[in-house]
């Protein structure tokens, strides 16, 4: 795959890998960034027992407005919601609606906002009450996998050093890695090259080069990989119907390592692990 300066290429998915090596896009990034995030922060205090999640997607819709932001996923492929509420079972996609929320679940919630033509993508697991034990421990495995990705960011690096960092370690912890959905390239398009497997070998695959902005996003189950998307063509499930997690940052790659644009601005990157 080639690669682009990003001034010189058109604003949609060209099959070539965009550079924004510019101050002013990784401010543009940081900045959508924060306010996709400040969304999931907004919400640590509305997920609880007896919520629906289409009270959450509406939560969600009028912080970004608030904040100058408009929701990326609404007409999105005929999305009609702002957010994703994935619960349980649910690996991804999972579509707001009159869900009421009970004790004892656990749900991942997507968000990806445009601010001033910046895209800021970025989901967190969180907790209704007291967590399972077992699913207490595959969020902080799935949290832990998606850091060891990131770590595994700087120029010179392969998209296959991510997905064995993320790959290798979820496996030695007994879970499995989802294959069918991935990270992705991100910027001033929603979608765009390369695709960021969450599984891999060293050295495979792109090459990482500063200026590089992308999602990682792994997707971790308790026990088979496997998933089937259900009829409404958006919700993703576990075939064996165990537990699945999933944390996402978007990250830019910098000189010498990479930027995290979606971290928490109140330090609530792991909302689960407040909840009891």
């Amino acid at each position: 795959m080639s690669y682009v300066q990003a001034v010189e290429a058109p604003e949609r998915n060209i099959g070539q890998i965009k550079l924004y090596d510019s101050a002013e896009a990784f401010a543009g990034m940081r900045a959508a960034g924060k306010i996709a995030a400040g969304c999931l922060d907004m919400l640590v205090a509305e997920v609880r027992e007896g919520v629906t999640t289409g009270r959450i997607d509406d939560l969600s819709r009028q912080y970004l407005f608030d904040h100058g932001a408009l929701p990326a996923c609404v007409f999105y492929r005929g999305y009609r919601h702002t957010v994703c509420t994935s619960i349980n079972h649910v690996v991804c996609h999972g579509i707001p609606g009159e869900r009421v929320l009970r004790g004892g679940d656990v749900l991942n919630i997507d968000v990806t906002c445009v601010f001033d033509g910046w895209h800021g993508d970025t989901s967190r697991m969180y907790a209704v009450g007291e967590a399972p034990r077992k699913a207490q421990r595959l969020m902080d495995i799935t949290y832990e996998a998606l850091m060891r990705g990131i770590a595994a960011v700087k120029p010179g690096a392969t998209v296959g050093d991510i997905g064995h960092a993320i790959q290798s370690y979820a496996e030695a912890e007994r879970t499995s890695v989802v294959r069918e959905f991935c990270g992705h390239g991100l910027g001033r398009v929603f979608h765009d090259a390369p695709n960021i497997l969450h599984f891999g070998k060293p050295g495979q695959l792109e090459e990482l080069k500063p200026g590089m902005m992308f999602t990682i996003e792994p997707m971790l189950n308790l026990g088979s990989p496997a998933v089937k998307v259900l009829n409404d063509g958006w919700t993703a499930v576990t075939k064996d119907k165990s537990l699945s997690a999933q944390y996402e940052h978007s990250v830019g790659v910098t000189a010498d390592s990479c930027e995290i644009f979606t971290k928490s601005p109140a330090g609530l990157d792991q909302p689960h692990a407040l909840a009891g």
